[in-house]
């Protein structure tokens, strides 16, 4: 019988040939971080003005889950994922609802805590706020004066992009193309239309900050260039994002950065596909836009979605390409766990059995090898997960049929190791569809917290007994009492299944 510790080390002493496609070359290129075995990692975080949507969500599932594969894989990862919490639309929404904007931004921050830490997402390893990052932002955007790569007018600073040749090459279009589709700011003071605000002159009630060309606050690119340096150097491995960000944002960072440093900005563009709702694109002029929030409270979802059911859902699909989202593909993901979580309730069985123990090994090493081989291919969580579901069919045939203990224990922490790269399969299988709704201060850093809040929720140890008891009952051939025990259970959404040998096992 093989080990966990063996067939982790075994996984993991594989060589590493995990390939991305960089979007900046156009092509999927072979990992290799500028430091052996440290990644550095720039994420374009939220601008926190209103509730996080499902766009988000799988934004920040796609880039918690790389994280966690290169952390699997050895490496170790510093993740920066910013807020932008200075904005034309907070301040719109701070004086639309008659408060500051620190209020404003303070309140959807807290938000966003609260939806990522149901959806297991991890906080990065430093999260920096643009307000926090002045002196650094206008330090940058001096350079830039200097380097003549950008001009002021009236205490406003752009960036001159007819003087940075090399403009265009993320999003693999020409200067004089570029312009239509864009959102860009008009102003006729600009030397090109494309040309974008580094530093912009506060108008009056606006927050402001001091500078060389009067008070003011930063543009929405300049930012994230400022930050990025400061936490990860002038180059770093990987820049993420969703596709949305490509052009103007990813390409007006390359252009200020690699402008004002001289140096190679970001090694790995990686950028992640747009939501669909039922096949079209989701927008609020549609009404088919819906926050992360929103999906949890949905009545007809009411009873369906947890945070690892729609984490799972939002990973069944490739992150590069568009995802429809559904109430049918939230049903397929429900289903999919509750066959895995079965599959848990059988295994946390005691057995003495030793029949099929060779087979489990095999299916282990198949399972392992295929997780690994989707895993390195552009980071293909279906197909991961495909090997996960190979690993469920192989281990419910083989229980069948016989495992030890040991063996049933082993399965099960091969199926919580491998979960821990997708933030999968680290509940009991009484907790998988309790809803979560677990207070903000203990969101952060967990995944799946199993907060009860139903009235009439039991805890395992009730079931257990109320379970002993309907035993006790039928062996006492008292079958009306256990006729009501089990009604009293299913009233509680607990089903019992009797077994041949007299026992019985019940699941949520």
């Amino acid at each position: 019988m093989v080990s966990l510790a063996k067939t982790t080390n075994k996984l993991r002493a594989l060589n590493v040939m995990l390939k991305l496609f960089n979007t900046l070359t156009g092509r999927q290129d072979v990992f290799e971080p500028i430091e052996p075995k440290h990644v550095r990692m720039y994420v374009c975080g939220v601008t926190v003005y209103d509730y996080c949507h499902i766009g988000h969500a799988r934004s920040a599932l796609v880039f918690d889950v790389l994280r966690r594969y290169l952390e699997y894989s050895g490496y170790a990862v510093t993740f920066v994922k910013n807020f932008t919490d200075v904005d034309d639309k907070i301040i719109k929404r701070a004086n639309e609802q008659g408060v500051s904007c620190e209020t404003v931004t303070q309140k959807f921050i807290q938000a966003y805590y609260d939806d990522m830490g149901k959806l297991g997402v991890r906080q990065a390893s430093v999260e920096p706020k643009a307000t926090e990052h002045m002196a650094e932002t206008i330090e940058l955007t001096n350079t830039l004066l200097r380097k003549g790569l950008a001009y002021q007018i009236e205490g406003d600073v752009y960036f001159d992009v007819a003087r940075y040749p090399e403009y265009g090459t993320l999003s693999k279009r020409k200067l004089e193309d570029l312009q239509a589709g864009a959102r860009v700011e008009v102003d006729e003071r600009k030397h090109h239309p494309m040309d974008f605000a580094l530093w912009k002159k506060s108008k009056p009630g606006e927050p402001s900050w001091s500078s060389p060309w009067g008070p003011g606050r930063p543009g929405w690119h300049i930012e994230c260039s400022a930050m990025s340096i400061r936490y990860l150097g002038e180059t770093f491995d990987i820049h993420g994002g969703g596709m949305d960000l490509i052009f103007p944002h990813h390409e007006n960072e390359i252009a200020q950065s690699c402008g004002a440093t001289s140096q190679h900005f970001a090694k790995y563009w990686v950028h992640n596909g747009f939501v669909q709702i039922n096949k079209e694109k989701m927008s609020k002029s549609l009404g088919n836009f819906f926050t992360i929030r929103e999906i949890f409270a949905k009545s007809e979802w009411s009873d369906a979605i947890t945070g690892e059911i729609l984490r799972y859902f939002l990973l069944s699909t490739h992150y590069h390409g568009p995802l429809d989202f559904s109430d049918q593909a939230l049903k397929e993901a429900k289903s999919a766990l509750n066959g895995f979580y079965d599959l848990f309730g059988r295994l946390a069985e005691s057995e003495d059995k030793t029949i099929a123990d060779p087979d489990l090994d095999l299916a282990i090493d198949r399972c392992q090898a295929g997780f690994r081989a989707a895993m390195d291919d552009d980071m293909n969580t279906p197909a991961a997960i495909a090997a996960l579901q190979g690993l469920r069919n192989d281990v419910n045939k083989l229980v069948g049929v016989g495992l030890s203990t040991e063996s049933r224990k082993l399965a099960r922490q091969v199926f919580r190791s491998l979960g821990t790269v997708m933030g999968l399969f680290q509940l009991e299988r009484w907790d998988f569809n309790v809803r979560i709704e677990p207070k903000p201060a203990d969101l952060v850093g967990t995944a799946f917290p199993p907060a009860v809040t139903a009235a009439k929720q039991m805890t395992p140890e009730e079931i257990d007994g109320k379970v002993a008891e309907r035993i006790e009952a039928k062996k006492r051939k008292d079958f009306k009492r256990a006729d009501e025990i089990r009604a009293e259970l299913k009233s509680s959404g607990i089903t019992v299944e009797d077994k041949p040998d007299g026992t019985s096992r019940w699941k949520r």
